[in-house]
């Protein structure tokens, strides 16, 4: 795949150490299997689909596979849940370079045209795994997710901050980017409608149970149980379901995960407590089972009502972020919430 760079635009440097996104990616046809891209500041004309695929993160992971793309992919990384079933078979042949992070040697040694990352500061200007400058003096493309850095400023706060609520356009323009770079458009338009109807099957289903007031917050994970949790911000995706099924979520910030005192959520009281469940064992708190028996014991946690009387949801970490299962997680609210009605 031929590939050329232009300078980058300048851009703050990302803050923080965990996960941030990527402005997105406007692509116009120049000609016949030739696109020109404009990926977050570097002008890229790419002549020809990607042969060789590494990937630093399970969100692109599974949307090439989902893309029909498996082929392509020669190694893989930073997983925080196991593989979706549809796709054990074919991942089960592709090499896993690292639970987590890989090292920019490793990566480069498969021989890569083509590295995609789900987040920046995994490979941007202070990435974990290598910079942009050092892929592309190699000859070997990059491309972060584009729905990371749609309505997003990660130059601020620890995971970045919303500037808009996110929508599964977000979504959509990252499934329709690697669909065009690899010359699938069809099948990325399959999967956005599939999408789609979910989605207004979802909508349609929340409106029949007429929910009232309801509210909740969404636990991620912590650096230690002890301390303060990440917990969902107003406008990223655990923000999107509560908006789109009618939920009022307690936590105000519109930073992407703010770490919030159990004090003042408990004070706020909602409803629902979502909890992430992930194999990912980074912290502690990555243990949705170590989640719950921190809320079942903890002096200010287990008075709230949603511990008390047992309203917890547990939910796939990957369907908390811009992923092809967010949509899941959209689906998982809205039946748990059935469920907890005809409960009562």
């Amino acid at each position: 795949m031929a590939v050329i760079f232009s300078h980058p635009i300048s851009r703050a440097l990302l803050m923080g150490s965990l996960m941030t996104g990527l402005s997105s990616v406007a692509i116009s046809q120049t000609q016949e299997l030739s696109e020109t891209l404009d990926n977050c500041g570097y002008q890229l004309n790419v002549s020809a689909p990607p042969e060789r695929v590494i990937t630093v993160g399970q969100a692109s992971t599974e949307l090439l596979y989902r893309l029909g793309l498996h082929e392509k992919v020669v190694g893989t990384s930073n997983w925080f849940t196991d593989v979706a079933q549809e796709f054990e078979e074919v991942n089960a042949n592709i090499e896993r370079l690292a639970d987590n992070f890989p090292s920019f040697e490793s990566v480069v040694s498969k021989r890569p045209d083509l590295v995609t990352a789900d987040f920046l500061f995994s490979v941007g200007p202070q990435g974990v795994v290598g910079t942009r400058e050092q892929f592309h003096t190699l000859g070997t493309q990059t491309y972060v997710m584009a729905s990371q850095c749609l309505d997003q400023d990660s130059s601020r706060g620890v995971d970045g901050v919303r500037t808009a609520m996110f929508t599964l356009d977000n979504l959509y323009k990252s499934i329709r980017d690697l669909a065009t770079v690899f010359d699938v458009q069809p099948k990325g338009e399959e999967i956005i409608r599939d999408i789609q109807q979910r989605e207004a099957n979802a909508i349609a289903k929340a409106a029949e149970q007429n929910l009232g007031d309801v509210s909740a917050v969404f636990w991620f994970s912590s650096a230690a149980l002890e301390m303060d949790p990440w917990v969902a911000g107003s406008q990223a995706v655990p923000g999107w379901m509560m908006s789109t099924l009618g939920i009022r979520n307690v936590v105000e910030s519109n930073e992407v995960w703010p770490s919030v005192g159990w004090e003042s959520i408990a004070k706020a009281n909602p409803d629902f407590i979502v909890i992430a469940q992930m194999q990912r064992r980074r912290f502690e708190a990555d243990d949705y089972e170590k989640k719950l028996e921190f809320l079942r014991t903890d002096p200010v946690t287990r008075h709230m009502d949603a511990v008390v009387n047992d309203r917890i949801i547990i939910m796939d970490a990957h369907a908390m972020e811009v992923t092809l299962r967010s949509i899941e997680g959209l689906e998982r609210l809205g039946a748990a919430l059935e469920t907890f009605k005809n409960k009562s």
